[in-house]
Protein backbone atom coordinates (compact mmCIF):
# COMPACT_ATOMS: atom_id res chain seq x y z
CA UNK A 1 0.00 0.00 0.00
CA UNK A 2 1.45 3.14 -1.32
CA UNK A 3 1.83 5.68 1.88
CA UNK A 4 -0.67 8.43 3.01
CA UNK A 5 -0.39 11.58 1.69
CA UNK A 6 -2.05 13.93 4.43
CA UNK A 7 -2.87 16.74 2.44
CA UNK A 8 -5.08 14.78 -0.11
CA UNK A 9 -5.87 11.41 1.31
CA UNK A 10 -8.03 13.39 4.99
CA UNK A 11 -11.20 14.31 3.66
CA UNK A 12 -14.81 15.62 5.60
CA UNK A 13 -16.98 12.88 5.50
CA UNK A 14 -19.38 15.55 4.03
CA UNK A 15 -17.13 15.57 1.07
CA UNK A 16 -17.14 11.97 0.67
CA UNK A 17 -21.22 11.51 0.56
CA UNK A 18 -21.32 14.86 -2.11
CA UNK A 19 -18.38 12.84 -4.03
CA UNK A 20 -18.54 9.04 -3.49
CA UNK A 21 -17.42 8.21 -7.14
CA UNK A 22 -14.87 10.25 -7.53
CA UNK A 23 -13.29 9.25 -4.34
CA UNK A 24 -13.44 5.52 -4.90
CA UNK A 25 -11.73 6.47 -8.30
CA UNK A 26 -8.91 8.05 -6.21
CA UNK A 27 -8.35 5.59 -4.58
CA UNK A 28 -8.29 2.57 -6.99
CA UNK A 29 -5.82 5.13 -8.98
CA UNK A 30 -3.77 5.85 -6.30
CA UNK A 31 -3.36 2.82 -4.14
CA UNK A 32 -3.36 4.96 -1.12
CA UNK A 33 -6.12 4.71 1.86
CA UNK A 34 -8.62 7.57 2.67
CA UNK A 35 -9.33 8.72 6.00
CA UNK A 36 -12.65 9.81 6.66
CA UNK A 37 -13.31 12.32 9.45
CA UNK A 38 -16.23 13.76 10.95
CA UNK A 39 -15.82 16.89 13.25
CA UNK A 40 -12.36 16.70 12.75
CA UNK A 41 -11.64 13.31 14.07
CA UNK A 42 -10.46 10.14 12.29
CA UNK A 43 -14.24 7.88 11.52
CA UNK A 44 -13.24 5.61 9.13
CA UNK A 45 -10.59 4.45 6.54
CA UNK A 46 -10.92 3.46 3.27
CA UNK A 47 -8.93 1.26 1.01
CA UNK A 48 -8.99 -0.81 -2.24
CA UNK A 49 -10.17 -4.12 -2.72
CA UNK A 50 -6.85 -5.35 -3.85
CA UNK A 51 -5.00 -3.31 -0.88
CA UNK A 52 -7.22 -5.05 1.43
CA UNK A 53 -6.97 -8.64 0.22
CA UNK A 54 -2.94 -7.87 0.77
CA UNK A 55 -3.50 -6.71 3.89
CA UNK A 56 -5.26 -9.41 4.52
CA UNK A 57 -2.55 -11.99 3.45
CA UNK A 58 -0.16 -10.16 4.94
CA UNK A 59 -1.51 -10.52 8.44
CA UNK A 60 -2.25 -14.52 8.21
CA UNK A 61 1.21 -14.95 7.48
CA UNK A 62 2.16 -12.90 10.45
CA UNK A 63 -0.16 -14.80 12.29
CA UNK A 64 1.29 -17.80 11.22
CA UNK A 65 4.67 -16.32 11.95
CA UNK A 66 3.74 -15.84 15.58
CA UNK A 67 2.57 -19.64 16.20
CA UNK A 68 5.21 -21.03 14.95
CA UNK A 69 7.52 -18.82 17.31
CA UNK A 70 5.40 -19.72 19.81
CA UNK A 71 5.59 -23.77 19.26
CA UNK A 72 8.95 -23.40 18.62
CA UNK A 73 9.48 -21.71 22.02
CA UNK A 74 6.84 -24.23 23.65
CA UNK A 75 9.47 -27.35 22.58
CA UNK A 76 6.50 -28.04 20.19
CA UNK A 77 9.05 -27.46 16.94
CA UNK A 78 10.60 -30.24 14.89
CA UNK A 79 14.75 -30.15 13.78
CA UNK A 80 15.66 -29.01 10.80
CA UNK A 81 17.16 -32.37 9.63
CA UNK A 82 13.82 -34.40 10.94
CA UNK A 83 11.13 -32.11 9.28
CA UNK A 84 13.49 -32.34 6.40
CA UNK A 85 13.82 -36.43 6.18
CA UNK A 86 9.83 -36.70 6.95
CA UNK A 87 9.24 -34.38 3.96
CA UNK A 88 11.51 -36.34 1.59
CA UNK A 89 9.74 -39.13 2.92
CA UNK A 90 6.49 -38.15 1.92
CA UNK A 91 7.42 -36.97 -1.52
CA UNK A 92 8.85 -40.63 -2.26
CA UNK A 93 5.62 -42.10 -1.18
Amino acid sequence: MTKLRVDEDIRPLSDFRAGIASFVKQINETHRPMVLTQRGRGVAVLVGVHEYQKMQQRLELLEDIYRAEAQIEAGEGVPHAEAKNQLLSQLRQ
